[in-house]
C-alpha cells in the first residue's frame, strides 16, 4: 500500500471520532500510535499471523502482570527519566542526586521509624553479608533537611521482593525512615543479590526474541522526599557486579555507585552488636527545590499497597 492509501484509511478511522466527545489528548496520542503502527506494518511487510501473535502476546503479558518489567526492560522508563532530567536542566535546575527508574516492585505502607531502621527480618543473616548505609538528606546548598522521608526497598538473596514473594515476611527489606533533626538517616540490612526477569515469563520471551538478556545488577531502591522539594526516585548499585553496566533495565548511572567499605575492626564490629565483619556505605541524597512551570516529579502510576 502507498502512504496515501494508508493515510486515507487513518483519516477514515479518525472521522468516526466525535468532535465534542472524548479527550483531545487521548485522540492525539492514539492516532499518532496508530499511524506509526500502520506504517510499520506496511514497511516491514508484517503478516496477519504475526499481528495476531503479537496480540496474543500482549494479552498474556497483561495476565502475567509484566508490563512494568517490559517498560523498564525496553528503555521506556529510562527515557522518561532522561526527559525529566532535560526538562529540569532547561528550567535551570542542576546538581542533586541523579534519578533512575522506580521499577514495578515498590509497595506502599512500609513501617516508619525515626533516623534508623533495620530492613531485614533475620532469616538470611547466616548466608548474607550485613551492611549499614547512612548519610544525610541535603538541599542544593548542602543544608540538612530534617524530617525528610527516605523509603527504601530491595531484593533478598534469591533476588525476590517481599509482598510479591509470599514466602517472605510482611515488609521484609522495606522500610520508611524519617531523617532526624540533622537530616541523618541510617539503616541495616543484608547486601542484596542481583536477579533476572521471571523465567518463562512474557518479559523473557520478548527479550529472547530480540537476543537480549534479562539480568539486573545488585541494587537498592529509594524514594526521597520532603515538603517543598522535588521527589527523588533513585537506586544505588554495587561496584564489581558483572551486570553493573549491562543492566537490562538501563538503570545504572554515574553518581549512584557508592564505595562499599568492609569493616573488620573488632571495636567497630562490637559497637554494632555484631560478631563478624560488615560492610558500610556512606551516601548523601541531595534534593532540589520545587520550581514553577515544570512537571511534578511525583509520578502517578498504579502501585502495590499493603498495611503495616
Amino acid at each position: 500500500m502507498t502512504r496515501a492509501q494508508i493515510d486515507g484509511l487513518l483519516q477514515k478511522i479518525e472521522s468516526t471520532e466525535k468532535v465534542e466527545g472524548g479527550s483531545d489528548r487521548a485522540k492525539a496520542i492514539v492516532n499518532r500510535i496508530l499511524r506509526d503502527l500502520f506504517y510499520t506494518i506496511e514497511d516491514l511487510d508484517i503478516q496477519p499471523d504475526e499481528v495476531w501473535t503479537a496480540v496474543n502476546y500482549l494479552t498474556q503479558a497483561g495476565k502475567n502482570e509484566e508490563y512494568g518489567l517490559i517498560a523498564a526492560g525496553f528503555g521506556i522508563e529510562h527515557l522518561l527519566d532522561l526527559r525529566m532530567d532535560e526538562e529540569e536542566e532547561k528550567a535551570g535546575m542542576t546538581g542533586g542526586t541523579p534519578r533512575t527508574i522506580e521499577g514495578p516492585l515498590y509497595v506502599a505502607g512500609a513501617p516508619k521509624s525515626k533516623g534508623f531502621a533495620r530492613l531485614d527480618d533475620g532469616t538470611e543473616i547466616e548466608q548474607g553479608e550485613i551492611f549499614f548505609m547512612e548519610g544525610k538528606v541535603l538541599d542544593a546548598d548542602n543544608n540538612p533537611i530534617s524530617n525528610a522521608i527516605v523509603e527504601v526497598w530491595h531484593a533478598n538473596l534469591k533476588g525476590n521482593y517481599s509482598y510479591f514473594d509470599q514466602s517472605q515476611s510482611d515488609f521484609n527489606l522495606r522500610r520508611t525512615i524519617e531523617t532526624d533533626e540533622n537530616g541523618n538517616y541510617q539503616f541495616r540490612s543484608i547486601l542484596p543479590s542481583g536477579y533476572g526477569v521471571p523465567p518463562g515469563g512474557s518479559t523473557e520471551e520478548l527479550l529472547n526474541a530480540v537476543g537480549r538478556h534479562g539480568n539486573r545488577p545488585s541494587h537498592v531502591h529509594f524514594f526521597v522526599s520532603a515538603p517543598g522539594y522535588r521527589k527523588l526516585t533513585t537506586q544505588i548499585n554495587f561496584a564489581g557486579d558483572p551486570y553493573l553496566w549491562d543492566d537490562f533495565a538501563f538503570a545504572t548511572r554515574e553518581g549512584l555507585i557508592p564505595e562499599v567499605t568492609v569493616i573488620t575492626d573488632a571495636e567497630k564490629i562490637k559497637e554494632k552488636g555484631l560478631d563478624k565483619p560488615f560492610s558500610s556505605i556512606d551516601f548523601d541524597f541531595t534534593l532540589n527545590k520545587e520550581v514553577e512551570g515544570i512537571h511534578d516529579a511525583e509520578v502517578e502510576r498504579l502501585r502495590a499497597e499493603a498495611v503495616a
